[in-house]
């Protein structure tokens, strides 16, 4: 049975939909791509348009056709565990339900611990109305919490950041490295075992084709 014809709402920078576009790449599933620009009209992501299809007027969204009309699903991790639920296979998950747990907490780490702190909104309020140096801020954040998900990763790492097969985890440690070297962060040198798996992933054809240059909507550094 054909899957439903899929949309992303996403930015080429976005690490939320990057990690998206990774999980759709793994799972060999077709999608429609839209862009919605963060900055340009005062970010396109605040349009009424757009806000309909999510109050949150964040990106990304994956828009799912449906017998009665498109489903929408916002927030990354969400999105995710829909595609596991809808595509489980090839699996974003270990079989474990110890390792399962620790692949989620790793994204949670990156989801709920580091992107909050370093996502456009925030750093555009801290320099915007508070003068503080919002990149200094993004650094710190991002590498405290990446120093976290390393300790964590240690004792369950392999060739990925959960054994030997792509999970959650990857999905959300790759954007958030990309991040990271944006505001400067030598990941090789801070990093070593985080350098290693990004490297790994590097190889898969997934991520190559997730990656934000690569998307139909990226600008020149």
């Amino acid at each position: 049975m054909k899957p439903p014809a899929m949309k992303l709402y996403g930015y080429w920078r976005s690490s939320c939909s990057y990690r998206v576009r990774i999980a759709l790449a793994h799972k060999g599933l077709s999608v429609e791509h839209a862009a919605v620009h963060l900055v340009k009209d005062g970010g396109q992501q605040h349009a009424a348009d757009f806000t309909q299809k999510n109050p949150m007027g964040q990106v990304p969204v994956l828009e799912i056709e449906g017998d009665g009309g498109p489903i929408r699903l916002g927030q990354s991790v969400a999105i995710l565990e829909y595609l596991e639920e809808a595509h489980p296979e090839p699996a974003l998950l270990p079989s474990d339900a110890v390792l399962r747990a620790r692949a989620r907490q790793l994204t949670e780490i990156v989801n709920a611990g580091i992107q909050p702190l370093q996502n456009l909104r925030v750093m555009q309020l801290l320099e915007r109305q508070h003068g503080v140096d919002a990149k200094a801020w993004a650094r710190g954040h991002i590498l405290s919490g990446l120093l976290a998900f390393q300790a964590v990763a240690e004792s369950v790492a392999g060739r990925y950041c959960v054994g030997d097969a792509v999970s959650f985890a990857d999905c959300a440690l790759v954007p958030q490295l990309y991040n990271a070297r944006r505001f400067g962060i030598d990941v090789e040198a801070a990093l070593p075992l985080l350098h290693r798996v990004d490297t790994a992933c590097a190889a898969l054809e997934a991520f190559q084709a997730a990656h934000p240059d690569r998307q139909p909507d990226a600008q020149p550094s």
